[in-house]
């Protein structure tokens, strides 16, 4: 995370808060996560570099920029077109031209850039969306917050030769995915 610049993922007026811990707005409604939930997102995907990754909900592409410092590919997708064109700008700007950006609903991941062996999901879901499941490689993870408006929870779970495998972390609070 070190390695990159948050301010250039947050709106103009809001560069000196880049670096706090909350979560800003970044137009459209959405907002750049806490960079405390992107880490924590990060070392629940238990990432080794070598990895092909999806990151669901690019927003301001900072959670893109991250993962690709930690992994050997990125796809990101959002279904808010304004912000994947200022992620591609931000993006490319900051050494990370190699994040593929693409607009689209997240809920059904990329399916001709599958299998991936991670996932990041920035967007809340009641239960795991079950396209997003069937992209995941055997031992595959996938991060995401689940539940709604009342509680969520940010869960790990595996792609295991049995089915899924899930590890609960922590509370949290996401906008919901669309």
């Amino acid at each position: 995370m070190g390695r990159v610049p948050r301010e250039a993922f947050v709106p103009p007026d809001l560069v000196g808060m880049a670096y706090d811990d909350a979560a800003l707005p970044i137009g459209d409604g959405q907002t750049i996560s806490q960079p405390f939930i992107v880490a924590t997102m990060c070392a629940l995907l238990e990432l080794v570099g070598t990895e092909a990754v999806l990151d669901v909900g690019t927003g301001s592409g900072y959670a893109a920029a991250v993962l690709d410092e930690l992994a050997r590919h990125v796809v990101s997708i959002d279904r808010i077109e304004t912000l994947a064109v200022r992620a591609r700008r931000a993006l490319d700007q900051t050494g990370h031209a190699d994040v593929e950006v693409r607009v689209g609903d997240g809920s059904l991941g990329v399916p001709d850039r599958a299998p991936f062996d991670a996932i990041a999901v920035a967007a809340a879901a009641r239960r795991l969306p079950e396209p997003l499941y069937e992209q995941l490689a055997p031992g595959g993870r996938i991060v995401l917050p689940r539940g709604g408006p009342g509680g969520q929870r940010l869960v790990r779970i595996t792609r295991g030769p049995s089915g899924p495998v899930e590890t609960a972390s922590l509370a949290c609070r996401f906008v919901p995915l669309v």
